[in-house]
């Protein structure tokens, strides 16, 4: 049963759907709220995320085995991003991580939490470490900007788009020109009790608001450009949450492979839509190069500035000039793709033709 936020008894307040139920898709004004969450004036209200801890001496050791970050040094506070892969590489969680010195926060999508705590508490074996699912005792709000009145509370900072320490980018743009920096991240973590009590008068932003932010930074979302296939190569997730020189974990074998031979099968791209139409294609509707399938369209939003956008993954073998078109039931869209993940290694900012980087 999904848990409702308090916050949906503000004015004008429009509960989302799907994956996002239970907080505010808008609260009346889409786009003036997604202007006044770009630039820092209101907050998101996530409180439908889950949140899981983990406590103990082993914590953070333990941690480090299980997944692809090297997190033996996170330091309190400091925020980092770890995903749980199968023995075939294939994404099964991603986390948001910030450690407080006792205790590592993981914040995931709402349906994760319970599943994430199940799959921790059976891989603990003899080791110092407790687990709890804590999704109800916590809420998070997100924020473009540092809120100065909630500089006490923990908070994760988004490390995207920026290449983390053993991290490597599968983009065709450089860091300094990624549209990811247009699109600091914050998420504040308070007890769920005094979420309406931290928010107070300040200004609201719906969900819709922050996944145009989102889908505008190139950030892709577990669950939304992620299914039962996909490796992190294929959304650029090298960058932010996986370290290519730690130590063995599960899926490491496959992360290597792909890096070396520098192309994953498929590749997230950014969409620019028809706006001339009055209706959006929805997520899943299919990408087509001429009359063949070639992806799926997986994140949609209408964007303040740049109207309709989407992510979607598609071939890796489809041309990056190619012109492509999303079909929603029998509705074409005509859509301009920007290279996300690069088809070849060779496109790779900063990666010559040829190059094979080793894994330890």
């Amino acid at each position: 049963m999904t848990t409702q936020s308090p916050l949906l008894s503000r004015p004008g307040a429009v509960e989302a759907a799907g994956p996002d139920a239970g907080v505010a898709a808008h609260y009346g004004e889409p786009l003036r709220e997604q202007r006044a969450l770009a630039a820092g004036t209101a907050v998101v209200d996530l409180s439908h995320r889950g949140v899981v801890t983990v406590t103990g001496p082993d914590r953070l050791s333990w941690l480090n085995t299980l997944s692809s970050q090297q997190l033996t040094a996170l330091q309190p506070g400091e925020s980092s991003e770890l995903l749980l892969l199968t023995v075939q590489g294939r994404i099964e969680f991603d986390a948001r991580v910030v450690d407080d010195g006792g205790t590592t926060w993981l914040i995931v999508e709402a349906a994760e939490a319970a599943p994430l705590a199940e799959w921790l508490n059976r891989m603990k074996f003899m080791l110092r470490v407790e687990i709890q699912d804590v999704s109800e005792e916590w809420a998070a709000l997100g924020s473009t900007k540092p809120v100065e009145e909630w500089a006490g509370l923990l908070s994760w900072r988004d490390p995207w788009p920026h290449v983390g320490a053993g991290g490597y980018s599968y983009s065709v743009v450089a860091e300094a020109d990624h549209p990811g920096l247009d699109r600091p991240w914050i998420e504040y973590l308070v007890p769920a009790a005094e979420l309406a009590e931290t928010v107070g008068d300040r200004p609201l932003a719906g969900i819709h608001a922050a996944e145009a932010l989102r889908i505008a930074a190139w950030r892709p979302r577990l669950g939304a450009e992620t299914d039962d296939k996909t490796i992190p190569h294929e959304l650029d997730l090298l960058r932010t949450a996986v370290h290519l020189s730690k130590g063995c974990y599960k899926g490491q074998e496959t992360v290597a492979r792909v890096h070396n031979l520098g192309h994953p099968p498929r590749r997230l791209v950014f969409l620019q839509l028809d706006g001339s139409q009055h209706t959006m294609p929805a997520p899943g509707s299919q990408v087509l190069l001429g009359e063949r399938k070639v992806g799926v369209v997986t994140s949609v939003a209408q964007h303040y500035e740049m109207g309709p956008v989407a992510l979607a993954v598609i071939k890796r073998s489809v041309g990056p000039d190619e012109i492509l078109t999303v079909m929603d039931g029998e509705e074409p869209y005509v859509a301009a793709q920007e290279v996300i993940v690069a088809p070849d290694a060779g496109q790779v900012v900063g990666r010559p033709t040829g190059f094979l980087r080793g894994t330890h």
